[in-house]
């Protein structure tokens, strides 16, 4: 699948980690809470950000779990949007999400963040998450009760 990453014809594309314990069978996601820009200070989100030009998406996410976070992380599955191409976040970016799982480093908010949480399953929604947010919390939050259903 081809992405634009910032062009005029389509969505900025946005890489997000779904910081979690396990990638089969996740029990644990972290938060964090954006200082900037203003109008996102205070929510909750999952750490990422914008993939560079010329820079594949998973490269960005690491990169930019690294320069947020402090850390290196394992990739698992990516968590697919219903349309298919990304989660919507208005106005003008779209973004891939994967559970991802800290290999290297203790995570803290060095950049962008002033607090992270480490939310057990079952109280994922219980910080202001980011109305774009939402939805793929929702969306992981079924994903790891299905299977610790199994």
């Amino acid at each position: 699948m081809l992405w634009a990453v910032s062009d005029t014809s389509g969505p900025v594309l946005v890489v997000g980690g779904a910081v979690v314990d396990d990638l089969d069978r996740p029990t644990t996601l972290l938060a964090a809470r954006r200082t900037e820009p203003p109008h996102l200070a205070g929510g909750w989100e999952l750490p990422g950000g914008k993939v560079d030009p010329g820079e594949e998406p998973l490269e960005a996410l690491h990169r930019e779990l690294a320069e947020e976070l402090g850390v290196r992380v394992e990739v698992g599955e990516e968590l697919i949007a219903p349309n298919g191409l990304g989660w919507d976040l208005p106005p003008l970016h779209r973004m891939r999400v994967w559970l991802v799982r800290v290999i290297e480093g203790e995570p803290a908010p060095i950049e962008v963040h002033d607090e992270l949480r480490h939310l057990r399953l079952g109280h994922w929604s219980e910080v202001g998450w980011l109305p774009a947010d939402v939805p793929i919390v929702l969306a992981l939050t079924a994903l790891a009760e299905q299977r610790q259903a199994r």
